[in-house]
């Protein structure tokens, strides 16, 4: 068998334009893995309030940190990929799993260099269900119409992989040399508290109660906010930071229903009235630099922060395209192509 690997982002739109805003939007927000309500509900507040409201917003907010190459996400994603394709021995292709290019043409890249047997690997760090799940989901429905013939292997989470954890903390260490910062604060995109439960395993450990997270049980698995709290805590290990240096909030929440707490925008507010001067950020969710990291948290985050009296807001910058990352996956990738185990 010939073997290949598809690397899966989250997407972006094809331009600033508000009508492919709105185009990826709709794919993005209409997927039952990010908005879990029924079609028809989803259809109502999507297709009927927020495809009438958010594009323009979402458009201005892409014009601020869109690059002459095209979106920072895409660009960065391809810069990650073709780095990969010199430093292993099988082809790696590139997908999104929303907007271009597609997982279906991913798929078919590989198909066409002759590759039955594909490593499928989401770029996330955590599992959720709207990104490593609905990645999988959709990933199997296209195999199974297009692509009977190939085998699928996962690369699982790597939230807790030793070498995704150095390669994160010392990177972290390396931007915030020298940076008598005061607080560390990792931001992790947010997602709905029903997530969790839906993705608990035992449907009955994950309550969000503060002492779950760090009680042993199956759910840890799937469980997107133990996964995040884990990365921050081996980080913080790493790096010997001291305790109440740093911290864990979530960002970009949608809607009203409840989010993971606290919330990234009242943190950082927080600690400005309280008096802080010099706070940095780091972003472990994405692996690539994006919409959320670019403008949410560099530009509107040292807004806020600014407002409220800070003075230093410093911005670590996702893993991109590293040499030290491009050395890790090209390694997971060939120990899978060589049959030894990519898990930690």
């Amino acid at each position: 068998m010939s073997k290949g690997v598809l690397l899966v982002n989250l997407g972006s739109p094809k331009s600033t334009d508000p009508k492919d805003v709105k185009s990826y939007l709709d794919e993005f927000l209409m997927d039952e893995r990010v908005i879990d309500v029924p079609y028809w509900a989803r259809t109502l507040l999507v297709r009927g309030i927020v495809l009438n409201t958010r594009p323009k917003k979402s458009a201005a907010a892409y014009q601020k940190i869109w690059w002459d190459e095209g979106s920072p996400l895409i660009v960065l994603s391809e810069r990650l990929q073709e780095k990969m394709d010199k430093n292993t021995s099988v082809p790696i292709a590139l997908a999104m799993r929303y907007g271009e290019p597609s997982i279906k043409s991913g798929l078919q890249e590989l198909h066409d260099k002759g590759v039955d047997e594909v490593l499928l690997f989401p770029l996330y760090p955590q599992f959720a269900m709207a990104t490593t799940e609905t990645i999988l989901v959709l990933a199997e429905e296209l195999r199974k119409e297009h692509f009977p013939k190939m085998q699928f292997t996962t690369v699982p989470p790597f939230y807790n992989h030793s070498d995704y954890i150095r390669v994160l903390a010392e990177s972290i260490a390396e931007k915030l040399k020298g940076n008598d910062f005061q607080h560390l604060l990792f931001s992790y995109h947010g997602v709905p508290e029903r997530h969790i439960r839906k993705s608990d395993v035992t449907k009955s450990h994950c309550k969000i109660d503060g002492s779950c997270c760090q009680t042993p049980s199956a759910a840890h698995q799937f469980c997107y906010r133990h996964q995040c709290y884990e990365t921050t805590r081996l980080v913080a290990e790493y790096l010997e930071l001291k305790e109440n240096s740093y911290s864990v909030s979530f960002q970009s929440r949608l809607g009203f229903d409840p989010w993971l707490q606290p919330y990234t925008d009242r943190t950082i507010e927080r600690f400005g009235k309280q008096g802080m001067k010099k706070l940095a950020i780091v972003t472990p969710a994405f692996v690539s630099d994006c919409l959320e990291t670019l403008e949410e948290i560099a530009m509107e985050g040292e807004e806020i922060f600014h407002e409220v009296g800070g003075e230093e807001f410093t911005v670590v910058p996702c893993l991109n395209d590293r040499d030290d990352w491009v050395k890790v996956l090209s390694r997971w990738v060939d120990e899978w192509a060589h049959q030894k185990p990519v898990e930690a």
